[in-house]
């Protein structure tokens, strides 16, 4: 039986996701993600050429609905502090409210398959140290614009916030309440003093 002629690309896509986001990549075989598409092997590889082409397929789906994705599009002028402390009371809120505690597929699979596999490693070590890139590239925008002190080494501290956004992303999978994961995130936020404090006004 061939590809059926309703097959959707962008649903497989999402199908596929939420499998590897569950089960992790190396579960996923190709016999195990064909039966979930309901697909035969050939149409697989017709449709997405290998198993590695369709999770980086898989991945960027994935990291355009992740809370830091916010990161990605930010452009200045901007108040940094507001973006951060948003952009960790959504991570901690979203990684609350998975019911599977599934954490997050990029860090997972960073886990999985930095320095054992060859083609994905490098795709996810430039994935996270491009995140570091970005969070360097928002705070030196906070420099700039006078947010923050001149000498603040903003490599430190991108550093400093990619280790806690990774951190909170494998801590979800045992503390599970969306309370506990913000007073992580926020005591680490105030103690960097990248937390912004009028958003409390704000809720109040």
């Amino acid at each position: 039986m061939g590809r059926p002629a309703a097959f959707d690309r962008e649903q497989a896509i999402d199908d596929v996701m939420h499998m590897i986001w569950r089960d992790g990549y190396e579960a996923s075989s190709v016999k195990a993600l064909s039966e979930k598409l309901g697909i035969t092997r050939s149409s697989f590889y017709n449709a997405f050429g290998s198993r590695e082409e369709l999770f980086k397929l898989a991945l960027q789906h994935y990291c355009k609905q992740s809370p830091d994705y916010a990161l990605t599009l930010a452009t200045p002028p901007i108040d940094v502090k507001m973006l951060l402390t948003l952009v960790f009371r959504e991570a901690c809120a979203a990684r609350a409210a998975d019911p599977e505690g599934r954490g997050c597929l990029a860090i997972n699979s960073v886990t999985e398959l930095c320095n054992q596999d060859e083609e994905l490693g490098p795709v996810l070590e430039q994935l996270v140290l491009g995140s570091i890139d970005q969070i360097q590239t928002i705070l030196n925008w906070g420099v700039a614009s006078k947010e923050f002190a001149r000498d603040l080494d903003t490599h430190a501290m991108a550093l400093c916030l990619q280790n806690l956004l990774i951190g909170l992303n494998v801590m979800c999978k045992v503390v599970r309440d969306e309370a506990e994961l913000l007073l992580a995130a926020e005591t680490t936020l105030k103690a960097l003093g990248m937390y912004e404090y009028a958003l409390d006004d704000v809720q109040q």
